[in-house]
């Protein structure tokens, strides 16, 4: 199979020909559809993953964001079958953990074996295998294209986890989105209007600031001609009800919690880098006298795709939105490169394998 392989961490991806995966008796082999390009990607990449994170060791394939179509399956599965259309979260369970028996496979006690393009070779590349078929994949609906759902599998299964369930937000709300314009960014901006809350969508250029008022952001800020903090607080008569940082940097979570009103939850969306190595210096005096929250998403179980999956059939959730633009597997080492800088606007996909 053709892949984009690192041969050496920060170094240009080299596409070439690979051998095809094996299938566990647990898991199953698909022929990658779509798979979105994600800045956790670029932390693997360039040695900048969080604390504690895993370190890549090359050669390796990234790709941890993908649907696509069953191809094959273990001897152990009893759900799936060739030609199954399918999401596998990005954060996987065992099914048998004390996290998973509770119903929490996205952070279960054996995540860091488990997890496409991180703990094994990825989907930046035409077939990628999975473990634990049958408690992990997520059917798509036949009317749902591969490129649409690509980022179902890590950014927008996180932020509507973390909009929803973690931070509980309700119609008329007012929510801040710290670094609005990424691919986690706008999907917590869509989802959280989808809500009915009131979104400010905080980023650093007007072209990514554009794109979250097109997903329902009520109100921009530019982070580079304003203090956020004080525009939030002017804007909500007080803070928001609900802050995010979907960015991951020091500032941006500090300014998010300095955005709540008293009693406020703060949500963390984005990780850390090399440069915060897992640290962030918190308000915890603010946050202690204003009884803030302080809450997180790492994913979502499979289960729970229900919900979710129901309103982009009905329309009132539309994840293709969040594509800016898909590339070619040869282009993918450029894309992961912008990432550095956080350039890319939303979420750019790879549909096309063999170009």
């Amino acid at each position: 199979m053709r892949a984009a392989v690192i041969e050496e961490l920060s170094k240009p991806l080299v596409v070439h020909d690979v051998p095809d995966p094996g299938c566990p008796p647990d898991g199953a082999v698909l022929r990658v559809g779509a798979n979105g390009i994600c800045r956790t990607d670029w932390a693997l990449w360039a040695g900048e993953f969080w604390t504690g994170g895993p370190t890549l060791a090359p050669p390796f394939v990234l790709g941890h964001e993908f649907a696509g179509t069953v191809v094959e399956v273990g001897s152990a599965v009893r759900d799936w079958h060739e030609g199954d259309r399918v999401i596998f979260p990005m954060n996987p369970g065992c099914g048998t953990c004390p996290m998973c028996r509770d119903g929490h496979q996205h952070v279960c006690d054996n995540v860091d074996a488990l997890v496409p393009g991180v703990s094994y070779w990825g989907a930046f590349a035409e077939y990628v295998m999975v473990r634990f078929a049958d408690v992990n994949l997520v059917r798509v609906p036949d009317a749902v294209g591969f490129t649409d759902v690509a980022a179902l599998a890590c950014r927008y299964m996180t932020a509507f986890h973390g909009v929803v369930d973690q931070a509980r937000v309700r119609g008329g709300e007012w929510v801040a989105v710290y670094g609005a314009g990424g691919g986690m960014g706008l999907s917590t901006v869509e989802i959280a209007a989808a809500t009915g809350a009131n979104v400010i969508a905080i980023d650093l250029t007007e072209e990514k600031l554009a794109a979250a008022r097109a997903l329902g952001a009520v109100h921009t800020v530019n982070a580079t001609d304003d203090d956020p903090t004080e525009a939030v607080k002017t804007l909500t008569h007080g803070g928001a009800h609900v802050s995010v940082d979907a960015v991951g940097i020091a500032e941006a979570c500090r300014n998010s919690v300095l955005s709540l009103r008293t009693r406020g939850r703060h949500l963390q969306l984005g990780h850390t880098t090399g440069a915060e190595k897992g640290n962030v210096p918190l308000p915890i005096d603010v946050m202690l006298v204003k009884e803030l929250e302080f809450r997180s998403a790492f994913g979502m179980q499979a289960q729970r795709f229900g919900t979710m999956l129901a309103m982009i059939e009905s329309g009132r959730l539309d994840p293709g939105r969040i594509v800016s633009r898909t590339v070619g597997l040869s282009e993918a080492g450029a894309v992961l490169a912008d990432l550095a800088t956080y350039g890319p606007t939303g979420v750019v996909v790879i549909d096309d394998f063999r170009s």
